[in-house]
């Protein structure tokens, strides 16, 4: 019986409601912006990565490697589009 629980699971869906309501208390606590998006962001992250591992499997397929490559890809392009765009539009270079 104990195979059949999914364990996994309900972890990842209980640190995802309890990173949920981290976001939720800074909306609540009225932080400063700095240290708000500091935590908005850090939060966003680790929900992202825990959505991918746990729920959509990303670690239990044979080719793991390539679906990993693609992410950090992925996480790369757009990082290089967002600040590219910054470094454009908002600090003029």
């Amino acid at each position: 019986m104990k195979e059949l629980f999914p364990a996994k699971q309900v972890l990842g869906y209980v640190f995802s409601l309890l990173l949920t309501t981290i976001a939720l208390a800074v909306l609540f606590l009225e932080m400063p912006f700095a240290v708000a998006m500091t935590i908005l962001l850090v939060t966003a992250f680790v929900q992202a990565g825990v959505q991918l591992v746990v729920f959509m499997h990303a670690g239990e397929t044979e080719d793991k490697g390539a679906i990993y490559v693609n992410v950090y890809y992925g996480l790369i392009i757009a990082l290089i589009t967002v600040f590219g765009t910054l470094l454009a539009m908002v600090w003029d270079m």
